[in-house]
């Protein structure tokens, strides 16, 4: 797997608000979803909580492929592709879901999703 670019890790530490999470069903319909609990997860992937998934996780179960979209305070778009991986069980979902409890006891935590980053940008240019 490839390496997250320092660019993009510290994008993401300074994102401006929630992520972009877009997913897309087997019939090619594209679906895209505000997600707020983010973080990085390892050096190559992106960690997303299922708090109210629906489509989305539709979208995950039959093997979609996804892409993160976000922009930094000052203003820096940032784009991440991948393989998603989304997990009930283990210390990722167990690491998710204290994190998210700890930020809002009322939010369900369903599950952890990992994007594993194949591809990154910032704007236009291809950072990996």
């Amino acid at each position: 797997m490839p390496t997250l670019p320092q660019a993009v890790i510290e994008a993401l530490e300074n994102r401006k608000g929630p992520v972009v999470f877009t997913t897309v069903a087997p019939d090619g319909t594209p679906n895209s979803a505000w997600v707020g609990c983010v973080d990085k997860c390892d050096e190559d992937g992106i960690l997303l909580a299922d708090n109210y998934f629906h489509k989305t996780r539709a979208n995950i179960l039959a093997g979609s492929k996804g892409s993160v979209l976000w922009i930094t305070e000052d203003g820096t778009s940032y784009q991440v592709k991948g393989r998603i991986e989304y997990l009930k069980e283990g210390p990722l979902y167990e690491r998710m879901r204290e994190w998210v409890k700890g930020m809002n006891a009322d939010l369900p935590a369903v599950a952890a999703t990992v994007l594993h980053v194949e591809e990154a940008y910032s704007g236009a240019e291809k950072l990996l």
